[in-house]
């Protein structure tokens, strides 16, 4: 118990100390933290004091600047007001004087504007006397000349238009002499240089071909039991077969030169092979076919090469191997085509122009007759559609549309083209003409030539490439000569198609024949 006891009471004590203990700490914070606020307060007084202090010092400094700067901007707002005063009055100085200038050149006008009415005046008097002299000497002119005015008039008028017309036939005689001349010998060189380039074998082509076989029996062989073969190979190849006394040999007729070139590949490997029936000749067929179109690609290929045009469309290309089996009065076509671009090229680079343009248009200038069978209408405009179709050149297509004279042609690769064309179709050799068609155009340009007055005989000479006229003396003098074969040569361009140029000759010719008796 007394243990027990003893630990209570020191228990007690205990909790009685430390209630003292926490009195004591809370009157001491709370001690402490008053002196600090007390201090913290003394100082936020003494801040203020001074920031106000300071504040009002630089109040003072702002406000003394501001009186500055005000100053300084008044005195320059004053300078710069003296200074447009200064100018103002300058240029018030200025606006008098000129005022004054005008006032006096307004002065000196009026006295020449007075000065002009009085001339005028007295122009007008003498004009109405001299209009009185020249009546009295016009009509004593007409007196003594038995003319009227009119008549006179009218009988000068001739005088000067015949002697104008004169005059001007010598004036053009000349500059024709030495434009001639020099255009002649400026031409000659280019042409001679393009031809001498781009010279070419011609080759003339025929609507059959001739099949040679080992031996007569394989016509047998061809015909078939009951002529099935050859009905096959007609039906599958639009080719006519024919066979007759020819040995050794048999023909195939076709206006269509690649149908009668599949033909003949497909019959020269049936002979080789041996085996000929029905089904065997359709497998040839259309292997003729897809050789022979390949063939026309290469062929394409190898003419675009040959003239240095390149990034032609593969259709393009492939029509241009279809050229290779046509032709036109005997002259290939292909070979043509490629005539025409070399020559136009040359003669491009000779006048320092588009070669490349020259050239690409010289070799598309006929590709409307790879197709002008089977589409209507004339090559020239197939030939356009083809070449916008295949997104030719604006100005390839141009060529094309001018190189038979359709339209004018409106650049010099144009008139190249279409001269190129000209030379390679005119050249000796380079086509054939039948004698009738011949003989029809040599009599429509006699027959034009003998058309104009003053005409006594005309003669169509190298083969049509020159026409001489000889005309009546009595009618024709050496002047009105120059100008009617100038007007012979107009018609002829107006009124007939010929490739080249033709050359007219007008002779004017006086003899005297007296006999001796």
């Amino acid at each position: 118990m007394t243990s027990i006891g003893s630990t209570v009471l020191t228990f007690i004590v205990i909790m009685l100390a430390l209630a003292v203990g926490m009195t004591f700490g809370y009157y001491v914070r709370r001690f402490i933290g008053e002196s600090k606020i007390g201090a913290a307060e003394e100082e936020a007084n003494r801040i203020k004091e001074e920031s106000a202090k300071e504040a009002e010092g630089r109040s003072k400094e702002i406000l003394l600047e501001a009186k500055e700067e005000i100053h300084r901007n008044r005195q320059e707002s004053e300078k710069d007001i003296r200074d447009r005063r200064r100018e103002l009055d300058r240029l018030e100085r200025r606006i008098i004087q000129k005022e004054e200038m005008l006032d006096k050149k307004t002065d000196a006008l009026e006295k020449r504007d007075q000065n002009l009415q009085d001339k005028i005046k007295e122009t007008e008097r003498t004009e109405q006397d001299l209009q009185n002299v020249l009546s009295k000497q016009l009509k004593e002119l007409e007196r003594l000349s038995g003319l009227t005015s009119e008549e006179a008039k009218e009988l000068l008028l001739n005088n000067v238009e015949q002697q104008i017309r004169q005059e001007t036939a010598v004036m053009i005689k000349n500059i024709e002499s030495e434009a001639r001349e020099e255009a002649n010998k400026k031409a000659r060189n280019i042409v001679s240089l393009a031809i001498q380039k781009c010279a070419a074998d011609v080759v003339s082509e025929t609507t059959v071909s001739v099949v040679a076989l080992p031996n007569d029996e394989m016509k047998g062989r061809i015909i078939g039991r009951e002529g099935r073969n050859i009905r096959t190979f007609e039906t599958m190849t639009g080719v006519d077969l024919i066979i007759d006394d020819t040995p050794e040999a048999v023909i195939l007729s076709s206006f269509d030169p690649i149908r009668r070139e599949i033909a003949r590949y497909a019959l020269e490997h049936l002979v080789s092979d041996g085996r000929i029936h029905p089904a065997r000749i359709e497998e040839m067929v259309n292997k003729a076919q897809k050789e022979i179109e390949q063939q026309l690609r290469e062929i394409g290929e190898e003419a675009a090469f040959e003239v240095g045009v390149h990034g032609l469309h593969p259709e393009i290309i492939r029509l241009l191997g279809r050229l290779r089996y046509r032709t036109s009065y005997g002259q290939n076509v292909l070979k043509h085509s490629v005539e025409v671009a070399h020559l136009a090229g040359v003669m491009a680079a000779e006048l320092d122009v588009d070669v490349t343009l020259a050239k690409r248009a010289g070799l598309l200038h006929d590709i409307g007759k790879a197709v002008d069978h089977e589409v209507a209408g004339p090559h020239v405009e197939i030939g356009i559609d083809l070449a916008k179709k295949y997104r030719e050149n604006k100005d390839v297509v141009h060529c094309i549309a001018a190189h038979h004279g359709d339209i004018d042609p409106l650049t010099i690769e144009a008139v190249l083209v279409q001269a190129a064309d000209a030379i390679s179709a005119s050249r000796p050799g380079a086509r054939r003409e039948t004698l009738e068609a011949y003989i029809k155009r040599l009599e429509k340009l006699e027959g034009l030539a003998d058309s104009f007055e003053g005409v006594d005989k005309s003669f169509a000479i190298q083969a049509g490439r020159e026409v001489r006229i000889i005309v009546k003396p009595e009618q024709i003098d050496d002047l009105q000569s120059i100008t009617l074969a100038r007007d012979i040569a107009n018609r002829v361009e107006q009124e007939l198609e010929y490739p080249g140029q033709i050359k007219v000759v007008v002779i004017r010719e006086t003899r005297s024949v007296e006999y001796a008796k």
